[in-house]
């Protein structure tokens, strides 16, 4: 059993065929050379090592493909944000605009009522229940 496993010391840690006990590719050349006649061993070897690497290069070009639908991906990621910056940014510019517009129309109507003294609170007030009216009829008519 551990003659199975051993490894020979001139093969190749790469070589697949001592763990089996096959002979590795030296040995099959090495016979097919003497011999003259054709190892299967050896033809195994290459076809198996052509496979192999038709495999590698089939899944070489499919992470190729994934890698470069990730780096679109991410492409597309970085534009939106970019572009979800910039809209912000104006966002912001917006609202510092309408606080500036509303801070100036609450200053005014300040104003207006320390002018006036308490009337403007009565025009409020009758225009809350002016609303309110116009809501009650509006909900028995339904």
């Amino acid at each position: 059993m551990t003659q199975r496993f051993s490894i020979n010391q001139n093969s190749s840690l790469r070589d697949r065929s001592a763990l089996f006990g096959h002979p590795s590719e030296a040995e099959a050349y090495s016979s097919y050379s003497s011999s003259r006649s054709p190892s299967p061993y050896l033809a195994n070897a290459n076809r198996t090592a052509d496979e192999l690497e038709s495999q590698n290069e089939e899944d070489i070009e499919g992470l190729s493909a994934k890698v470069k639908a990730l780096k679109s991906i991410t492409i597309g990621i970085g534009n939106e944000i970019r572009d979800s910056a910039v809209q912000l940014s104006q966002m912001n510019d917006a609202f510092e605009e309408t606080t500036g517009i509303l801070a100036g129309t609450f200053r005014r109507m300040n104003n207006m009522a320390e002018r006036q003294g308490c009337r403007w609170l009565w025009y409020i007030v009758f225009l809350i229940l002016v609303f309110w009216f116009f809501i009650v009829v509006w909900w028995f008519r339904r």
